[in-house]
């Protein structure tokens, strides 16, 4: 799980890098320092806090359609300056696999969408604390994990990323400081985060229990209709019942998939809140082996009767007939959840005659067998509740619970390229949540392939009807739709947070007077 410290890596900083690994790293993290006015500075000379930008920005410098760079257009207005060589075009061989760092140099060069990664996290045109202190930590080539990294621009995130090929990189929270100045702080109580995203992780392989396609790191289509459930349960929960409209779920690029709330009340909550939200949607419990894992009070919370009716058409089609949870000897589950033992003996007996019953056949038994006159002194409505626990328990979403309750969790970006599949974590549209296809999602060397093949088409550079105007690369591949979904996720939170700025502004502070 991409919580802050990773699985494969101890967290190292900025200044014990050269104390990691048999490789070398320095050369990656070395900054030269400015020749002229046009080159970007260096990481140490980030504004803080305590020296804010003053550089006026205006939108249409930023954000302009036609700049020169077209998709990594600089995050503040910037003398153009000439190619370094870091910037030219790498040409990747037929052989090349997706964990090459040339193909990953590439990658981050040509087609990751670091322009809306900064106004996402920056919630405004002009650049604010909210990026400039926000953490990142790189995974390296070399398993070296480095953590505190910041960046007063999108420019800077991206020369980074080109130089040291991560294999991926997470985002961490907003801090008190520069995250690259902590140590200079006389008091490390100083340092502290204050906000981030509420965020959720969902992953597969806490469903080991109950599907019977694959297990560990694998998936199918049929399994992924555990996300699409879980996916559907939490985020009307987190609108309806919390009023949260900024949600952006994303692809983890194997078997999950990540929540990030990104209004700006979810990002302003205190651990306890994140608690409280996390508490709020957890339900199943318990280990992976036996038990019963769920056990709400009665009668249920309006939340779990509405996640009722949203799971019960998957539990019939994707449980009951792809699943199949229940076939031979793994019946025993299902006895062990009914709450009569006269019904469960009648079961055992009907299925032991049958061994290769399906379960839709034995989820049937179960009500005709109760309905019977031997059954008299069952009662009906234990029954049902028992019926209604094994819904939730096989279809009901498994959270990380621990990567929501606080906010100095770290979670792989958007975007990022699996390093185990070579897939890109792409945004999910819940609006059409039962068409993604996990296993369609594009790899990072079938984009690169992607790009030649259009600029074989289209004459290389020259958009498709003739003209002269650049075609950012990401438009050339299958990740275009995945880029305009996050773009257009990100202007509605860019508007929303511009209208919060001008009702506090006309409303003025309640407290003064």
């Amino acid at each position: 799980m991409p919580h802050s410290v990773s699985p494969e890596a101890s967290p190292v900083d900025d200044t014990q890098l050269s104390q990691t690994s048999a490789q070398p790293l320095e050369s990656a993290v070395k900054e030269e320092p400015p020749t002229s006015p046009a080159e970007d500075v260096p990481m140490s000379d980030a504004p803080s806090l305590a020296e804010p930008a003053k550089t006026k920005v205006n939108l249409e410098d930023l954000f302009d359609d036609e700049d020169s760079d077209g998709e990594f257009s600089s995050s503040v207005p910037q003398v153009k300056a000439e190619k370094s060589p870091e910037q030219e075009p790498i040409k990747i061989k037929a052989s090349s696999g997706f964990a090459d760092p040339e193909v990953m140099r590439a990658f981050y060069q040509r087609l990751f969408p670091f322009r809306y990664l900064f106004q996402w996290l920056n919630h405004s045109p002009s650049p604010t604390n909210d990026f400039m202190h926000r953490e990142f930590a790189f995974t390296l080539q070399n398993d070296a994990y480095l953590r505190y990294q910041s960046f007063p621009t999108s420019d800077l995130l991206r020369k980074q990323a080109v130089q040291m090929i991560p294999s991926r990189f997470e985002i961490g929270p907003v801090y008190s400081t520069n995250p690259r100045e902590r140590k200079s702080l006389r008091k490390a109580s100083a340092f502290r985060p204050v906000s981030k995203e509420l965020v959720f992780d969902i992953d597969m392989t806490d469903y080991d229990d109950i599907r019977t396609c694959c297990t560990g790191a694998s998936i199918c289509l049929s399994c992924w209709t555990f996300m699409t459930m879980a996916i559907k349960v939490v985020d009307v929960a987190l609108r309806e019942d919390f009023g949260f409209k900024h949600i952006l779920w994303v692809y983890s690029g194997r078997r999950g998939a990540h929540a990030w709330v990104c209004d700006k009340r979810a990002r302003e909550m205190d651990d306890q809140r994140r608690r409280a939200v996390a508490s709020y949607l957890e339900l199943v419990k318990g280990g992976a082996q036996g038990g019963k894992k769920v056990n709400p009070k009665r009668p249920l919370h309006p939340h779990l009767d509405r996640s009722l009716n949203i799971l019960r058409s998957h539990f019939q089609t994707s449980i009951l007939l792809e699943q199949d949870p229940w076939a031979g000897s793994r019946s025993a589950h299902l006895l062990d959840l009914l709450p009569d033992q006269t019904l469960r003996a009648a079961l055992a007996k009907k299925w032991d005659s049958a061994p290769s019953r399906p379960s839709s056949s034995k989820w049937a038994d179960i009500d005709a067998l109760a309905s019977s006159g031997a059954m008299s002194s069952l009662n009906p409505t234990t029954l049902r509740e028992a019926k209604q626990d094994i819904v939730l328990e096989y279809t009901y979403p498994r959270l990380d619970a621990e990567v929501s309750k606080k906010l100095n969790h770290l979670l792989k970006s958007p975007f990022c390229v699996h390093p185990g599949t070579g897939r890109v974590c792409v945004p999910i549209d819940t609006r059409k949540v039962e068409e993604f296809d996990p296993l369609g999602v594009p790899t990072v060397t079938q984009l690169l392939g992607e790009i030649d093949d259009w600029d074989r088409e289209n004459g290389g550079e020259e958009a498709g009807d003739g003209s002269q105007k650049k075609v950012p690369d990401w438009e050339k591949t299958s990740m275009k739709p995945y880029v305009e979904f996050f773009r257009l996720f990100v202007a509605g939170l860019l508007k929303e947070e511009r209208g919060g700025v001008k009702r506090e502004r006309e409303e003025g502070d309640p407290m003064e007077f």
